[in-house]
């Protein structure tokens, strides 16, 4: 049994240090900045940070928060951050390899055995991943009013592997029966529609490169430049149309949907069907094309509501950075679940938003961290939502 608790101290101690690049990816990333260096220094006076004050929590709390060298005050989001990344590996592992309260079918007679032999890593690695970059992207959301498109990719990649050797490592019963992956197995037409509009997204990339489609909302270079800026400029930006920029992007997103049902129509042919039957019955394509639709349907979910949003209010209706950061949570969590989070989110960010109306006089407010905090709860709550689906809507 020690060797449990040694186990989720170190858990515990990784979170810290992984909450200490977050930290570092916060900051530079959205600045344009490299990630490995110049050495981490104090943003005041620029002296590099010394080893022995770079202890992720223990630093920050014995210098009381501020540089040793000129005594400016260091922001308590570093110590916050890492503190909630901690928290969040460390309580990931106990909710569900210790308490059990995310069923995943994995045997074994300890945590530690359910971690390792089971291949629950695998599982724990692709949840925390997304977890901890969805924090990150949380906080640049939150000062920067921006989503790094980097951070979603990487999220997805992540998805995207782990759906695809899931059933090698887990074992095909525990992933389709606990749903801890995304899956087409059971569902040829969503691989049809995941495949055509995989098709019609990649003709609609060509065409962008290719200028035989516009892009919407096109930047000025001078806007193109330092993230931290381009806010504070924002009442300098260019006024568009809005319903003719949102033009754009239905002409964008036509040939993903004409793709999609091209696709469903072609493989349920007779000659056809079998066949594509007995392909999406291989693990790695069926894990590979249910990240792949997790993907489409994330962001379809938010590119609908940007769009039809701005053709009703005549101003831009979220983010495409929303677009991509669903897209990357529905390659980890599958389809159904990130629809979910998303009509989940607006419940968990109206007091925020009326705080936000009514104290601070702003209408707007960064929708990134709640789509976040929606996804966790999903995570974290699946079994008891999956319970309530079954119960109400039968699936």
């Amino acid at each position: 049994m020690a060797v449990e608790w040694i186990w989720l101290v170190f858990i515990f101690a990784f979170g810290t240090c992984i909450g200490s690049f977050l930290n570092v990816v916060i900051y530079r990333l959205p600045r344009e900045k490299s990630l490995v260096s110049p050495p981490s220094a104090c943003p005041s006076c620029n002296t590099p940070i010394r080893f022995y004050n770079n202890i992720p929590l223990f630093s920050w709390l014995l210098l009381r928060g501020k540089c040793p060298d000129c005594k400016a005050t260091i922001s308590a989001r570093y110590f916050l951050v890492e503190l909630l990344t901690a928290i969040c590996f460390g309580g990931l592992y106990l909710w569900i390899f210790w308490f059990g309260q995310r069923a995943t079918g994995i045997e074994g007679a300890t945590a530690m055995t359910q971690f390792f032999a089971g291949g629950g890593w695998l599982f724990f690695l692709v949840n925390i991943a997304l977890i901890a970059t969805f924090l990150a992207a949380s906080a640049i959301d939150m000062e920067l009013w921006i989503i790094p498109l980097e951070l979603c990719w990487f999220v997805t990649i992540a998805g995207f592997i782990g759906s695809g050797v899931a059933e090698f490592v887990i074992g095909s019963k525990a992933v389709l029966e606990f749903d801890l992956f995304p899956t087409v197995v059971h569902s040829p037409t969503f691989a049809a529609i995941t495949v055509g509009g995989l098709v019609g997204l990649v003709v609609s990339l060509i065409g962008l490169f290719t200028g035989a489609i516009k892009p919407s909302y096109e930047m000025a270079e001078d806007e193109e430049g330092d993230c931290e800026e381009a806010v504070k400029s924002q009442e300098n930006e260019p006024e568009y149309n809005d319903r003719l920029e949102i033009l754009k992007e239905v002409v964008f997103l036509l040939p993903v949907m004409i793709g999609a049902l091209v696709a469903v129509q072609i493989t349920r042919m007779p000659p056809v069907a079998e066949k594509w039957d007995s392909f999406v019955a291989f693990p790695v394509v069926s894990g590979l094309l249910g990240s792949v639709g997790g993907y489409l349907a994330g962001c379809t979910v938010v590119w609908a509501t940007r769009i039809f949003g701005t053709l009703a209010f005549n101003k831009e209706a979220m983010g495409l950075g929303d677009v991509h950061l669903m897209g990357a949570a529905g390659a980890v969590i599958g389809a159904k679940w990130v629809v979910l989070a998303f009509f989940l989110a607006p419940f968990l960010g109206i007091t925020w938003a009326l705080y936000q109306a009514l104290f601070k006089k702003m209408r707007q407010i960064p929708y990134g961290p709640f789509l976040s905090l929606a996804v966790f709860a999903v995570i974290i709550f699946h079994d008891w939502m999956q319970r309530i689906l079954m119960n109400f809507y039968g699936f």
